[in-house]
């Protein structure tokens, strides 16, 4: 369990724009609608747009995991008490003020991890003390590593099809040498005797009893006596490190792709963050994304278009289909070719090929001979309706 403080102060649910009762999958929708449009990529410069994005992430990071959300919505039910913990007391010797039942007691002991509190004057449970991410309300415990972002460019066919794929990065990484750990090779951390081994110290407030991070482990429960030569005891190393990346068929530029527990080591034994994967595609020299659909630009002679013909048309699939231009087809005219688009949860989408008029730059004896028979056999000018 690691609370902070601002889960009392921030409404998670309004800053997605979401209602607490709203389903796990409809909380991830609302997430991704709102890191696109949030993007630093998509707004260069706005500090606003950066300050939002960031907040809607933070947001995501706790109410985006089932677990997290599970604690939170046990903290943000304490209501008035978020005000008053580790802040005082309230009115008449009680903690939030006047109003609170003895429903609160069970409630921080879910909260807390320990059994119930009993009733006013009887003495909190024994149980597995809270650890805080952050520096604030319980304990300097275990914390979560840092979530990171990187690029991944890859080809239009690359998303089409999907495929499994790396990226490089560089930064910190869990020391291979004492796996995180902080001692020498041959050694190991002992328990800290002043906590011991809990990381943190009640504090007995009377009514509750709160926790304090250990000032002699620093919250982590164990002693480095002999550190480890190649991360200095921080258990951390900065280093290149190579992560597999699986693209599923059928994904968009600018779309995001989790990686869980793929992020920045976690700090005192707490778990990793996770990697975000932004794919960025290439443009193809043919094919271009249009929501489920492939466009293509087809070249088409000025008889195919006036007489009609019957053309081939690259798909990209790597074959190829044939569609029917009917006579007189003007340029830019779209012809829909059904379920040759990108993959979708009920299909495919289409491919839509838009015909253009290809004008020769150079011509052949024959060719210029059968042009200017042409001119001269035109009986009316295109421009005939614009008048002199």
């Amino acid at each position: 369990m690691s609370v902070q403080r601002e889960w009392f102060e921030k409404d998670y649910y309004a800053v997605l724009g979401v209602s607490k009762e709203v389903s796990q999958k409809e909380v991830t929708a609302a997430y991704r609608q709102l890191a696109r449009k949030l993007h630093p990529d998509a707004n260069p410069n706005n500090k606003a747009a950066e300050e939002r994005f960031k907040e809607v992430s933070s947001a995501y990071d706790v109410i985006g995991d089932p677990e997290r959300r599970q604690e939170y919505d046990k903290v943000r039910a304490l209501g008035p008490l978020g005000a008053t913990v580790g802040g005082g007391r309230g009115p008449g010797g009680g903690f939030g003020g006047a109003g609170m039942s003895g429903d609160l007691g069970d409630l921080l002991g879910d909260l807390f991890g320990r059994s119930g509190a009993g009733g006013p004057g009887g003495a909190p449970g024994a149980g597995p003390r809270s650890q805080n991410r952050g520096s604030g309300m319980f304990s300097r415990g275990p914390q979560r590593g840092d979530d990171l972002e990187t690029d991944l460019h890859l080809s239009f066919l690359d998303v089409f099809k999907g495929v499994t794929t790396s990226v490089n990065l560089v930064g910190d990484a869990v020391c291979n040498d004492c796996s995180g750990s902080g001692a020498a090779v041959g050694t190991t951390p002992r328990v800290c005797v002043e906590c011991g081994g809990q990381g943190v110290l009640d504090d007995d407030q009377g009514f509750f009893s709160f926790s304090r991070p250990c000032s002699v482990c620093g919250g982590r429960g164990t002693v480095v006596d002999n550190p480890c030569l190649s991360c200095s005891g921080s258990g951390v190393v900065t280093r290149p490190r190579v992560v597999k990346v699986r693209i599923p068929d059928g994904i968009r530029d600018g779309q995001q792709i989790r990686l869980k527990g793929k992020g920045g080591p976690g700090k005192q034994g707490g778990p990793p963050g996770d990697l975000y994967v932004r794919v960025c595609v290439d443009p193809h020299p043919w094919f271009a994304e249009e929501g489920d659909n492939i466009t293509i630009q087809l070249p088409i002679t000025y008889a195919e278009a006036t007489l009609g013909a019957d053309v081939r048309v690259p798909t990209i699939d790597g074959d190829a289909v044939t569609i029917r231009i009917p006579p007189g087809t003007p340029p830019g005219r779209t012809f829909r070719v059904r379920a040759r688009g990108f993959p979708t949860e009920h299909g495919r989408g289409d491919l839509l090929v838009t015909v253009e008029i290809s004008v020769p730059t150079v011509l052949t004896p024959a060719e210029r001979v059968a042009v200017e028979a042409l001119k001269d056999a035109a009986s009316a000018s295109p421009r005939d309706h614009m008048g002199p």
